[in-house]
């Protein structure tokens, strides 16, 4: 057998045909030996003969040269034949089987060809019954996977074998004849004509150019149409069903050639894709060589469609899901750039929804483990299960977006800092403004801060050794950058950290990467190419660019370094004690707080104030029973939520208004207006914090709210758990927007006041039962005295709703959120702006952790370990050196007009302000908090709406209301010419930025 597929014939004696029934009778002898699903390969070779008009007594060649005698070909179909019946399991059916017939009809002829030594056709277009078969072996061949194209192929297999079987029988007869007539009424027709004739005649079409002249030939054909014409009525439609729903987003992603593609996946909308890629595809992005490819189990939508083609050039669809191996090989995971997980933020169990998304990381990572994926989470304690991945590694770039954490954080922030919410949101954003003198004087201002983002960059070898507020200064007057932190390598090889405005402790070290707020990436490279030497003067910051010449590493003189474009009050001038400002009290760097005698204690990781588990009973009160609490300066949460509803996360917003870098008396009491039935649910996160009070009862309630004092509040905050079974989105916010705009409704005027003291009187004999009660009242401060002027924030799973927030804002419908009053005044805010965060993390690994570390108030991966354990904050106990963790820098917002900056609201500007801050108290101003309207005094604003101006420029007038956006050290030293030696920091010292101590 194995002679017979020898061919000692040099390629250019054979012709053509000879070459391919040659290689396919050799592929046909070499799968005979392997296996026998692969039967039809031979009738290939029986089609190609006839088609060439192949004769049997063409004879193949052995080795040697001389010819073989077709014989041993026959022979060679019979063994086949034989060793079939052999191996088949029930032998009595092999022999009756449709393919055993086709065998009877074409292994005779063949010994009746060699022994006339003339070929005869016969039946051997019965052969063409064995395309039946192919759907089998494609599935041997693992090439048909799915349900639909089995199907399919079975459907076209059948009636193309069917077809040309019929033709072969017409073509045999019609050029034979009738025996019974002697074969003299035959016609001549070729094999193709025959399946043109079969063809027209199974669709019913008729032509009649060709017909049948011989009487077997027109029986069969009125049996043919019978059966032939059922099968094609039936499978035709059929097979244009199952191609009509063949849905067109199959195929796999072909990669181009210098193209990297990122796959985004789990809860693919209009609303969620819309958000990302708006962010994702900007047209100010440096990586335009980025691909989007998404793949959902669902065909989208007309409207999700029609986003997609908008951004033809750049995205792909794929329908498929991420946990089937073979969608992943479709969509090339293996060589993606990273995988991307949206969640659903509306979901009705976010639990549920959480490990559905953790489940499509553990496919994901099991298929290829080294893809970086990034995951947006819904529940905070949920991170937990992805240290349970093997696979899953954070110095990879592996990240997880935690809504409850971040969105919670910024609000927390925006208790201390009012507006800080809007501004961060507009920093980790891409946008593009355009300024317009037809538009309001804010509306420019605002916009011009909406155009700024963080970026990362290598600081030049210019930037060595200097401390660094001396590296924020030089950035912020002569390049026109903001840098706000420095990333810390430490000594002994463990993982990089990120240091915010570290103060004059820290001294940069070569190859340090900055992290900037600048406009463009464009221009943060000037602090790359920074050179002393020839940049020294410079006047026109386009001009700062790669130099020629190669940058001292020995640091200049401050005088040389800083240069003198603003003007600023000299360092020798008196300086008011910064004591004035009420927000802050000076008080050594290791100073414990002391309350009521007692240390206070702070968690395990001495990074949050700690107190023993308080139960609930202990901190529930209602106005029915008296409310034991004279508050001032705190902060009320008022609470949409039932037994039903799914967990917030209120510990995201508890922590970082617990943060140990605050001082205990600092901290503002939290009070919860909310039902007492859905805080038992939350309540094991929260009892180990200070200072909670909870309210039972509803926050529409206005006599509530008169009891937590919000007149006298420094933040409302207004949360609610969306149902998502709400058939209306527009209806997600009613109780938000109702809560908003009755407190707005409200006065606070003599009968008002009658009326709360009335409740107080009425509740004096209860204080005694609540020991842990304490008293943030400020004497100085008096209460607002309508519902407008109330600090306020609302948070919105709506965009839309924004619009009912502010009845008399000037805003059309349609407006985006961000272009909005109230979210640029920061009493709106909605956790769509969080879906920017995605690209963010995939664009810059650091920027989800410099986020982080300013709104979570010092989280750690050391407490994610201990909240994995499901044990909750554990106390701990303080030390020199834990105490030294509470030295890191704050959010935190100054009023102008009262402290040492009283100077700078009359003819002052930004630049004088912000080199003043940092050379005297080391803090570092980032921002401003502006009336909206500046014709009117600081009396004559009742509704205090400001607005956020994000990195003003240096020559930016200032106002005497105006408020100031900054990061302020733990401790405020007012620096003198010789600063003042500090202890140095545990921590810190093997840190080889911060090594160099004065």
């Amino acid at each position: 057998m194995e002679d017979l597929c020898v061919d000692p014939v040099p390629e250019d004696d054979k012709t053509e045909p000879e070459q391919w029934i040659r290689w396919i009778q050799c592929l046909c002898a070499g799968v005979h030996k392997t296996t026998g699903c692969t039967d039809w390969v031979p009738d290939i070779c029986t089609g190609l003969g006839r088609r060439y008009d192949l004769r049997p007594d063409y004879n193949w060649k052995d080795p040697s040269g001389h010819c073989v005698p077709h014989e041993y070909c026959i022979s060679d179909d019979i063994f086949c034949r034989f060793f079939h019946f052999l191996a088949a399991p029930d032998k009595l059916s092999f022999l009756f089987e449709i393919f055993s017939l086709v065998d009877y009809f074409t292994i005779p002829p063949s010994f009746v060809a060699v022994y006339l030594n003339r070929n005869w056709l016969g039946l051997r277009f019965s052969r063409a019954l064995r395309l039946m078969t192919i759907p089998d072996v494609l599935q041997y061949l693992n090439v048909l996977k799915t349900s639909n194209s089995i199907r399919l192929c079975q459907l076209v297999s059948t009636l193309i074998s069917v077809w040309f079987t019929g033709a072969g029988f017409i073509h045999l007869v019609e050029n034979s004849g009738d025996p019974f007539k002697n074969f003299e009424n035959r016609q001549q027709l070729s094999y193709w004509e025959c399946v043109y004739f079969t063809l027209v005649t199974m669709s019913t079409v008729g032509y009649g150019d060709i017909s049948c002249h011989t009487t077997l030939g027109r029986i069969f054909m009125i049996f043919f149409i019978l059966g032939a014409l059922a099968m094609f009525a039936s499978f035709i439609p059929e097979i244009i069903d199952i191609v009509g729903t063949r849905s067109k987003y199959g195929g796999s992603y072909k990669k181009e050639s210098g193209k990297r593609h990122v796959v985004l996946c789990g809860h693919i909308t209009y609303e969620s894709v819309s958000n990302f890629m708006s962010d994702f595809l900007h047209k100010d992005r440096e990586d335009i060589g980025v691909e989007l490819v998404i793949m959902n189990r669902k065909e989208p939508g007309l409207e999700l469609e029609g986003l997609f083609k908008r951004h033809l050039t750049q995205v792909e669809f794929f329908q498929g899901t991420v946990m089937d191996a073979n969608d992943l090989h479709r969509i090339n995971i293996k060589e993606a750039d990273a995988c991307l997980v949206l969640a659903d933020k509306d979901c009705e169990d976010p639990d549920a929804e959480d490990a559905a998304n953790i489940l499509r990381v553990i496919s994901i990572k099991n298929y290829h483990d080294n893809i970086r994926v990034i995951i947006q989470l819904l529940q905070y304690h949920n991170k937990a299960y992805l240290l349970s991945i093997p696979s899953w590694d954070w110095k990879r770039g592996d990240d997880a977006v935690c809504l409850a954490e971040l969105k919670l954080g910024f609000i927390a922030q925006s208790c201390l800092a009012p507006g800080f919410s809007t501004l961060m949101a507009n920093l980790f954003t891409m946008r593009s403004y355009k300024t317009s003198p037809d538009m309001p004087q804010w509306q420019n201002d605002y916009l011009r801060g909406t155009g700024m983002e963080m970026y990362t960059e290598y600081l030049s070898e210019s930037f060595v050794g200097l401390t660094f507020p001396e590296a924020a200064e030089l950035c912020f007057v002569k390049l026109n950058l903001l840098l706000i932190a420095i990333e810390a390598r430490r000594s002994d090889g463990s993982e990089n950290s990120i240091i915010i405005n570290p103060g004059s402790e820290i001294k940069i070290a070569a190859n340090i990467q900055g992290f900037f707020i600048a406009e463009s990436a464009d221009d943060v490279k000037r602090a790359f190419y920074y050179c002393q030497q020839c940049h020294h003067d410079v006047i026109e910051l386009r001009i700062v660019k790669r130099c020629r010449c190669r940058p001292e590493s020995i640091v200049p003189k401050r005088s040389e370094r800083i240069g003198s474009s603003i003007s600023r009050p000299s360092l020798n001038n008196e300086v008011k004690d910064f004591k004035d400002i009420k927000e802050i009290k000076p008080t050594t760097a290791l100073q414990l707080d002391v309350v009521v005698g007692e240390v206070q204690k702070f968690d395990t990781t001495s990074m949050f104030h700690w107190c023993p588990a308080q139960t609930l009973a202990s901190c529930v009160t209602d106005i029915e029973h008296g409310f034991p609490y004279v508050l001032c300066n705190h902060v009320v949460v008022c609470l949409f939520a039932d037994a039903h509803s799914p967990l917030i996360g209120l510990r995201n917003l508890v922590m970082p208004l617990r943060a140990t870098n605050f001082h205990y008396n600092e901290l503002k009491t939290v009070v919860i207006v909310c039902d007492k039935d859905y805080i038992v649910k939350e309540w094991k996160s929260l009892c180990n914090f200070p200072k909670i009070v909870v309210l039972n009862g509803s926050p529409l309630n206005r006599a509530n709210l008169r009891a937590c004092n919000i007149n006298l509040c420094d933040m409302c905050i207004i949360l609610s758990a969306r149902n998502s079974n709400v058939e209306d989105s527009n209806l997600v916010d009613k109780e938000a927007i109702l809560c908003s705009l009755n407190i707005k409704a409200m006065s606070f005027d003599e009968v008002a006041d009658a009326v709360q003291s009335l409740h107080r009187s009425a509740s004096g004999t209860m204080q005694q039962s609540f020991p842990q009660v304490t008293s943030n009242v400020n004497a100085g401060r008096r209460g607002v005295s309508s519902g407008a002027a109330v600090p306020m924030l609302t948070e919105l799973g709506n965009d839309a709703n924004v619009q009912f927030l502010d009845q008399d804002d000037e805003d059309d419908p349609g407006t985006e959120l961000y272009i909005t009053q109230p979210f640029a005044c920061g009493t709106a805010f909605a956790v769509s702006v969080l879906d920017s965060l995605m690209s963010t993390t995939y664009f810059n690994v650091n920027a989800l952790t410099l986020i982080r570390t300013l709104i979570t108030g010092g989280a750690t991966p050391e407490l994610e370990q201990i909240l994995a354990e499901g044990v909750g904050i554990t106390g701990g106990n303080s030390s020199i050196e834990s105490l030294a963790l509470r030295d890191r820098c704050r959010v935190a917002q100054i009023a102008i007009n009262d402290g040492p900056f009283a100077e700078f609201g009359v003819n002052g500007c930004y630049g004088e302000l912000f080199v003043y801050a940092l050379r005297k108290f080391g803090i570092l101003c980032f921002g401003l908090f502006r009336f909206r309207d500046i014709s009117l005094s600081l009396a004559q604003n009742p509704s205090g709406k400001r607005y956020v101006i994000t990195n003003p420029l240096g020559d930016f007038p200032l106002l005497p209301s105006d408020k100031v956006f900054c990061l302020r050290p733990f401790e405020i030293f007012e620096r003198q010419t010789t600063r003042r030696k500090r202890r140095k920091r545990g921590k810190l010292s093997n840190v080889e930025t911060g090594s160099n101590y004065d």
